[in-house]
């Protein structure tokens, strides 16, 4: 019985992965690079493009690989390149399912990959614009906090939010980034961050006039009125999808906070914080480098309104999709902006599969 247990359990963890005993025993696919997206519109191919699309059509990720039990039930790889294509599927849930299933599959050798996030976001219009590309410095968590109704926030409070470890905004000493209270935030490799805006700083990003006007709006916002451009800037991780102009004076403070005033908030996005709490913890068993991480954010809107504006009438126009005028190019931008780090990174793999810039 206890012998027919363990092959039992071993065969629903190889057919998890999908892959059958017979297979299992072949050498894992080596990959160097991981592009790591959330979702897709309708196919991987040949209609409105999500944030896949156009890594299968133009690096290209013609190989499809099956992924049972996952979001999109399935990967794409380029063998010339050995560049793994996922959907996580939206929100931190389905982003640390999916790394983990990833990070545990017999099919892959990820030990020296490097993972690159490519979505889209919110923008903060104190920081930038619409169509921009930011690669994040800091991921904080967002969505781990003790809160408070603000009707019921004491008047002295910026905002309701205390960390879980505290009872005032500000808490002093500041509790610890990684705790039983959750993680907090993460700093992804300085170098890292740097060598990969510096290969595409002057990569340029799609504009149109739509966009353009959306700028126009944002007068009182000196960076929302300039042209879309590669950046760096922190992100901010919650799954809650916010708008205003008070959400956004909270997003400042609590970046800002737990980074110890080193961050800025730039983008707002949902999956970031668990991408990298996956990988960390896969990385503490070897099968991932933490420190190879890169996430990129380009934007789809502004995170609040422009001045004399309601967040409710913001919410109702992106309902209506009239607000998301910067979908196609923020995931255009995605792309233009991640893509020559990853051909870089694969196709000098000699360099980089053993020295991190």
């Amino acid at each position: 019985m206890h012998q027919a247990f363990i092959y039992g359990a071993l065969m629903i963890g190889l057919v998890w992965g999908g892959v059958m005993p017979s297979q299992a025993r072949s050498a894992p696919l080596p990959v160097r690079v991981v592009v790591v997206t959330t979702f897709e519109i309708g196919h991987d191919t040949g209609d409105i493009p999500g944030e896949f699309q156009n890594w299968v059509e133009k690096l290209p990720l013609s190989q499809t690989i099956s992924a049972p039990g996952t979001e999109h039930e399935l990967l794409r790889y380029n063998p010339q390149l050995h560049v793994l294509g996922m959907v996580s599927g939206e929100g931190p849930t389905h982003m640390a399912a999916a790394i983990t299933a990833l990070a545990l599959d017999p099919r892959f050798d990820l030990r020296h990959a490097y993972f690159v996030l490519a979505g889209i976001a919110g923008m903060n219009p104190h920081a930038g614009t619409v169509a921009s590309a930011a690669w994040a410095g800091h991921v904080v968590n967002g969505g781990e906090a003790h809160l408070i109704d603000p009707r019921e926030t004491p008047a002295s409070w910026p905002d309701g939010f205390t960390p879980v470890q505290g009872s005032v905004p500000n808490e002093r000493p500041r509790p610890p980034l990684h705790s039983i209270a959750g993680d907090m935030a993460f700093t992804l490799r300085p170098s890292l961050v740097q060598w990969a805006y510096g290969l595409t700083k002057d990569v340029p990003m799609p504009d149109n006039a739509a966009l353009e006007a959306v700028r126009q709006t944002y007068h009182m916002f000196p960076e929302a009125l300039k042209k879309p451009h590669v950046m760096i800037g922190d992100t901010l991780s919650a799954e809650t999808f916010w708008v205003g102009g008070r959400m956004n004076d909270w997003a400042e403070r609590w970046v800002s906070y737990w980074t110890d005033g080193q961050g800025k908030m730039v983008t707002t996005a949902e999956e970031d914080i668990a991408l990298c709490q996956a990988l960390t913890l896969q990385g503490k068993a070897g099968r991932v480098d933490p420190q190879r991480i890169l996430i990129l954010r380009s934007a789809s809107n502004f995170d609040m309104p422009p001045s004399g504006k309601a967040p409710a009438d913001m919410l109702a126009a992106e309902a209506h999709e009239e607000g998301f005028v910067g979908l196609k190019a923020s995931t255009d931008a995605a792309y233009e902006a991640a893509s020559p780090v990853v051909r870089e990174l694969a196709t000098h793999w000699a360099r980089y599969k053993t020295q991190v810039p």
